[in-house]
């Protein structure tokens, strides 16, 4: 189906409860976000405080914002609820007012067919549906909209995980491509908005010392790393039937090692970008294809992080622990491209860690031959971008002060400035001004599960054992040595 075409289910009056002329009126600027899930952490913590921060940055008019979910909210309440949200982002201005001041509630079961039929009349303009739901309800909701239709040019906005499994996700390509073309389908990651992460491509592509460098002729590692100090934070819900595999490493950290690996684009326009990741996705799988060998999983104990004291995670109020599912996981891949064959991508993940590093770490061969006569430490080097601490480190071997034959190996080291928009804000302003390199494509959410599905079936087999570690410790021990 085409944006032009006529949606399923009805006639577009009877599908959107407004005539072509009434739909017409409400395009140019005029727009219409609903936010699915509006009572939701998401929304609150992170969507509207982006949305925020995106109004305030770039004077967003014409915005209508419609919050939607199942219990029952006056308009004024969501208002207030609203301003909150996007004052805890740091908005204000005349823009701000007059979108919080505009905005309404609409209370409805977004799986409902009668309740999405009379949400969809609330819209002015282009329609954008943010799923702020669980993944399950998220495809329930798309299964009730194919049902009902939706007006021209609606957008849809999925968070992840998409599906959960290469099967699901097929599926729910296919059910979203029934209801709009997939240029119209936005699967959002928010790391891919971080400017911390988008730095990798002007660190790649804008240094010529730097580039043709990276390739398997130079470089003999890559780690791609996001441990964090925070443990299940109340999420238990979502997380245990989840874990870290399929949380972070499936979603953020392949999308991650795409923009690592993928070959130079002739622009950054989404198709050129896209294409190039897509390109790396289907070159990547699990080290010799042997994910017993080369995947590990470990959940934490208890311990103290940061002065904080945490429950081990089994024992976290919701928690199933026969589910065995895991705080902490590594996966080394190979990336089959002629640039890259033959380097592993160590990518790994955990909550609850002491010292948690967020970082790519490219490390470089050593020298062919350092002559005779220098002498002193000359460990490899290393060049590290930050994708938490905003952070680009290069460790290099120089001549020290005294004998100028005694190498010693220094670090350069430099920040990054804060990124103009929040992580959502940059999310938001792809989604609603039609720029999509920060998407997920649909071929690209399914080569990520067919990715992982080796390891998930080995752990389901039991052939990789479930390791314990201490909250505040760096992970099970010897984990540093396990890829070697």
């Amino acid at each position: 189906m085409s944006g032009a075409d006529t949606p399923r289910g009805g006639s577009k009056e009877e599908r959107t409860g407004q005539s072509d002329e009434q739909a017409e009126s409400g395009t140019g600027q005029t727009q219409t976000l609903v936010i699915l899930g509006a009572q939701g952490d998401l929304t609150a913590r992170l969507l509207l405080p982006g949305l925020g921060n995106l109004v305030a940055a770039s004077s967003l008019t014409g915005l209508f914002l419609v919050g939607s979910d199942r219990s029952e909210e006056s308009d004024e309440e969501w208002r207030t609820a609203v301003a909150q949200a996007f004052a805890a982002g740091g908005a204000s201005g005349p823009a701000v007012d007059t979108v919080v001041r505009d905005a309404r509630y609409v209370t409805a079961d977004a799986t409902d067919e009668h309740d999405l039929r009379r949400l969809l009349t609330s819209r002015r303009g282009r329609l954008t549906l943010y799923f702020a739901l669980p993944p399950a309800v998220t495809v329930e909701a798309c299964r009730a909209l194919a049902r009902t239709g939706v007006p021209d040019g609606t957008r849809l906005v999925l968070e992840k995980p998409f599906g959960t499994d290469t099967a699901s996700a097929t599926a729910l390509n296919e059910l979203l491509h029934g209801l709009v073309p997939e240029d119209q389908v936005h699967r959002v990651d928010h790391f891919l908005g971080m400017s911390t992460v988008l730095n990798i491509l002007g660190v790649r592509f804008a240094n010529r010392v730097i580039e043709p460098l990276l390739t398997s002729e130079h470089v003999e590692a890559v780690d791609i790393v996001f441990d964090e100090t925070l443990g299940l934070e109340g999420r238990a819900g979502f997380y245990d039937t989840t874990g870290a595999l399929r949380d972070m490493l499936q979603s953020h950290l392949l999308q991650v090692l795409a923009l690592v690996a993928m070959p130079a684009p002739s622009t950054l326009e989404p198709v050129d970008v896209r294409d190039a990741k897509a390109h790396v996705l289907r070159a990547t799988h699990v080290w010799d294809d042997r994910p017993e060998r080369f995947s590990r999983r470990a959940r934490y104990t208890a311990g103290t992080v940061d002065g904080r004291s945490l429950p081990s995670y089994v024992d976290e109020p919701g928690i199933d622990p026969a589910r065995e599912t895991e705080t902490l996981t590594e996966v080394v891949f190979a990336v089959d491209t002629w640039k890259w064959a033959g380097v592993p991508f160590r990518v790994r993940s955990g909550k609850a860690i002491g010292s948690p590093r967020q970082e790519v770490a490219f490390w470089f061969k050593a020298p062919q031959h350092v002559p005779d006569g220098l002498v002193g430490d000359v460990p490899g080097n290393r060049l590290r971008i930050g994708i938490g601490p905003r952070r680009l480190q290069l460790d290099i071997n120089i001549n020290g002060p005294g004998d100028p034959s005694t190498v010693s190996p220094v670090t350069l080291d430099t920040s990054f400035g804060p990124g103009g928009l929040l992580e959502y804000g940059e999310v938001l302003r792809g989604v609603l001004e039609d720029e999509k390199p920060l998407s997920v494509r649909d071929d690209m959410s399914v080569e990520s599960w067919r990715i992982v599905e080796p390891v998930l079936d080995a752990w389901r087999d039991g052939r990789v054992p479930l390791e314990d570690y201490q909250a505040g410790s760096a992970g099970p021990t010897a984990w540093e040595d396990w890829a070697t």
